[in-house]
């Protein structure tokens, strides 16, 4: 069953079967659903198909790499999803700072709802805090309404900004994006990790050199990494009042500053009187790595995400180091001139840098 947090109510939202008068005939949901599928299985039969880094296959579907049930659910929120214009979508690519970014922004709309003494964050995991998309909108069936959330909704993803439909990236729209990214180096060490638990037993384990081969050729879930962050700060550049791009870099160096970029361009911005209150303080301080890592919830046994039917996932494997530059544990220096390479070559003339330097 999926949980995640509802301001103002003292449980998650527990997601169940829709019902009721108001809904579309089951009869008409049934087929829509059925055509949905057909619609998937006519996609994965004609699209190219590589290795996956936790299922067994991935798909290239315009340009990005995509289980199955990412893309079903991509489908999904193209046909289903009603985006409201105060919406906030969180997007990053895998392991780019999506749990802690979900724990800041929740603790920023909410800083009047809760007292950090006993704040929900500190009896569930971040990825409770607000829904993944990109799997939630089919864990309800048909489909999930998100309508019972309070505005300003916030949501994650991983999709690329070029998949989501346009009622949620059109620069008219007034919903906001979130996205962070981290040097690929970093990125890349902490995917191999997480995806390597979350792999089926029954699948041979991947390689680091392996992994690291995938992931420099662009073949990785939601990949390649390049052009999934070129993608949202092209975007940033046109409508910089709709997308806030940050880095993962930024934030660990300078992570009450950017917390206060980040509430202001959510349009929460903080008084004076919090400030002075040290109330981004202790925001930075509920929200960070060495906090919410040991936490008992997010320990060994302490609490798990459902993601799909078949992917659950410990809240402990969330939490690996945290840290900026671990890649130099992993790298040899012909791998890292390999990847600055890439990333040179991917955003020249774009203005923007990452991840080229050695760890200071």
């Amino acid at each position: 069953m999926s949980t995640y947090l509802v301001p103002d109510q003292t449980t998650c939202h527990h997601c169940t079967a829709i019902n009721g008068e108001t809904q579309i005939p089951k009869e008409e949901e049934e087929e829509a659903y059925n055509k949905l599928h057909e619609k998937l299985d006519g996609i994965l039969a004609t699209m190219p198909k590589d290795k996956g880094w936790r299922s067994q296959n991935i798909f290239l579907y315009k340009g990005f790499w995509l289980s199955p049930g990412v893309l079903k659910g991509l489908l999904m929120i193209h046909d289903y999803f009603l985006p409201q214009p105060t919406d906030i979508f969180l997007a990053a690519f895998m392991k780019c700072g999506t749990t802690w970014l979900k724990a800041l922004m929740f603790a920023t709309a909410n800083r009047n709802r809760y007292k950090f003494s006993d704040h929900p964050l500190n009896r569930t995991g971040p990825q409770s805090a607000f829904p993944f998309l990109d799997t939630h909108i089919y864990l309800e069936y048909p489909v999930t309404k998100f309508d019972h959330l309070p505005s300003p909704r916030l949501f994650a993803t991983h999709f690329a900004h070029s998949l989501l439909p346009t009622s949620m990236t059109s620069p008219s729209s007034t919903s906001k994006f979130v996205y962070v990214c981290r040097d690929p180096k970093d990125a890349l060490i902490s995917k191999w990790h997480f995806m390597s638990k979350l792999r089926s037993k029954e699948l041979t384990p991947i390689s680091f050199n392996e992994a690291y081969d995938l992931f420099c050729n662009g073949v990785s879930e939601y990949g390649p990494f390049w052009d999934h962050v070129m993608g949202y700060w092209k975007a940033s550049r046109e409508s910089p009042e709709k997308i806030l791009f940050l880095k993962y870099e930024d934030m660990k160096r300078e992570p009450s500053m950017e917390l206060k970029k980040l509430a202001a361009f959510m349009g929460m911005p903080f008084t004076a009187a919090e400030e002075e209150g040290g109330v981004v303080e202790e925001i930075v301080k509920l929200c960070s790595f060495e906090n919410l890592s040991n936490l008992q919830v997010n320990k060994d046994g302490g609490g798990a995400q459902k993601f799909t039917a078949q992917v659950v996932v410990e809240n402990q494997d969330f939490f690996r180091k945290g840290n900026v530059g671990d890649w130099e544990n992993y790298l040899t220096e012909e791998m890292r001139k390999r990847i600055d390479s890439i990333t040179k070559t991917k955003l020249k003339g774009s203005g923007l840098t990452l991840g080229l330097t050695r760890k200071t």
